[in-house]
């Protein structure tokens, strides 16, 4: 394989799991506990989307096949996905999303800060960007783990319920891509293992200042995102998502 192949395969991986998250939360749109929230959980949603869009173009010229963000977005099935398992999982309350939020952002904000550095312009200048945005998605969503996981008595059940449930799909962010040894022995992209320390750091951090117990991080993880396994969620998300262009293929307005 060579290295532009597998930066194309990492490279899709990001952007749909960018692509999925923004879907999911744009759920909350109309929904949200208060106002405030709601337009931030909207406002989140519209970021990852932003990234995705940057991702997923950056992916179409990689592959040279002609095929733009739209192809990438709406004309692939669920098996041709990439996205993390965790990111297709259901918002559930509040308390969920939540915590679903908080893994995702941990994880976002140490990949944006070792991709700045990457040798690769196109993939370093998109990460500049979204670094800023994903360090306040996490101090967001961090901020709402101290207070439900240091509030009232059903604030921390919710919370500790909605992580028992997205737990074990935390492993699967770090499900290399096919080719992704390669980009790391280039110094494209950083070591895997490396990162996935110091993203559990954070989630130490973060839950024993919440007082939070703190999850089995060698407790065995669901995967397969990489091999085109997915829940049966994302063929969900994608009946609705892909709906109108597949309704209308070609149609502009």
């Amino acid at each position: 394989m060579t290295s532009k192949e597998a930066l194309f395969n990492y490279v899709l991986k990001l952007g749909d799991s960018s692509l999925i998250m923004g879907h999911r939360l744009s759920e909350w749109t109309a929904h949200g506990p208060v106002l405030e929230h709601d337009i931030a959980l909207t406002n989140i949603a519209l970021d990852h989307i932003g990234q995705a869009r940057m991702l997923l173009t950056y992916a179409g010229e990689l592959e040279d096949k002609g095929r733009t963000e739209d192809d990438l977005a709406y004309w692939r099935d669920a098996s041709q996905y990439r996205n993390s398992l965790l990111c297709e999982l259901p918002n559930g309350d509040f308390g969920q999303t939540i915590v679903k939020m908080f893994l995702f952002d941990a994880f976002q904000v140490e990949l944006h800060e070792a991709l700045s550095q990457s040798p690769d312009e196109q993939l370093k200048a998109i990460a500049v960007k979204s670094l800023k945005e994903s360090k306040y998605h996490l101090r967001y969503s961090r901020d709402w783990v101290f207070r439900l996981g240091d509030g009232t008595e059903e604030s921390k059940i919710r919370i500790a319920n909605g992580l028992e449930t997205v737990w074990m799909y935390f492993g699967d962010l770090f499900e290399p891509a096919q080719g992704e040894d390669v980009l790391e022995a280039e110094k494209v992209i950083p070591d895997t293992s490396a990162l996935r320390l110091r993203v559990e750091q954070t989630i130490r951090d973060t839950f024993t200042q919440a007082t939070l117990a703190l999850p089995d991080f060698d407790a065995v993880m669901q995967e397969g995102s990489q091999r085109g396994i997915h829940t049966e969620d994302l063929s969900y998300i994608l009946s609705e998502m892909q709906s109108v262009t597949r309704m209308h293929p070609g149609a502009t307005w």
